[in-house]
Formats: structure tokens, sequence, C-alpha cells
């Protein structure tokens, strides 16, 4: 396994564990990290969108913002549990990251598109646990789903 397909993976568990705290604390269960080049995990973040009440505190932009002033940010790869919106999309493409890991994209198809055809390389891996998060979220706070996701 070549170190970048382990960071992945660890990147990818940290942001389903960022998930997973997010929904403890009764906020959307969403998730993210950026990952070096080295396969060190750079910051990770969680949706605080409930929990803070900013409507721009999706998972991906904390996770830019734990990550604090860099310049290295087209080194980075982004790792989201949910295909990034269109906001979340903006800031990556600001910020020049290249590479885009989404854990899941049945539940919500983001920018990818526009990710992509401003040459960033994205990656669908359709992981089971982000998935479920997703499924379970819809089944036990609709409401939720609907003011957040489902629009």
């Amino acid at each position: 396994m070549s170190e970048l397909t382990k960071a992945i993976e660890l990147g990818l568990d940290e942001a389903v564990a960022q998930a997973e705290k997010s929904w403890a604390e009764g906020g959307i269960p969403i998730g993210s990290t950026l990952v070096s080049q080295k396969g060190e995990i750079v910051s990770s973040g969680h949706n605080m969108r409930v929990q803070s009440g900013d409507p721009t505190a999706h998972a991906e932009v904390v996770c830019f913002r734990n990550a604090g002033r860099r310049r290295d940010w087209g080194t980075l790869t982004l790792i989201s549990t949910l295909s990034p919106c269109i906001m979340c999309t903006g800031t990556s493409l600001l910020f020049g990251v290249k590479r885009v890991f989404v854990g899941e994209n049945k539940s919500f198809l983001g920018a990818e598109d526009l990710m992509c055809s401003n040459g960033v390389e994205v990656h669908v891996l359709q992981d089971e646990r982000c998935i479920q998060l997703m499924e379970r979220m819809k089944r036990e706070k609709p409401d939720l789903w609907a003011e957040d996701i489902g629009l």
C-alpha cells in the first residue's frame, strides 16, 4: 500500500470520526480532513452549522479554518465524507487544492463537475460508513436533512 493510499485511509477515518462527533453534538454528520503529501493530517473539522448557528460552518470550511494560514494549499488533499457543496467547492478552488476524495455522493451530489472543470482530481469512494451516516440523518432527522441538504 502506498503512502498516499495510507494517508487517504487515515484521512477518511478521521473525517468519519469528525462526522460522528458532529452527530453526537446534535449536528449534521459530515466531516473533513486536509492531508499533506507526507501523509500527515494537517487539520480536520466537522459540520458546526447547527451547533454554532453559522450557516457557513460546513465541515470543509471548518477544516480549512482549522488549518490556519498556509502557503502550501495546492499540495494538500481534501477528504470529505460527503460531496462538497458549491460553497465548499469554492473554498477549495480559492485555496488551490488539486485533489479531493469524496466519501460518498449518493446522498448528495455537490459541485464535483465544477472542481473537475477547474483541474481538480476528484475521487469518489462510496464508503459505506459515509453512506450510512447520511442515511441515518435522513431517517432520524428528516427536518434537519431538508433544511441543510434536501432543499
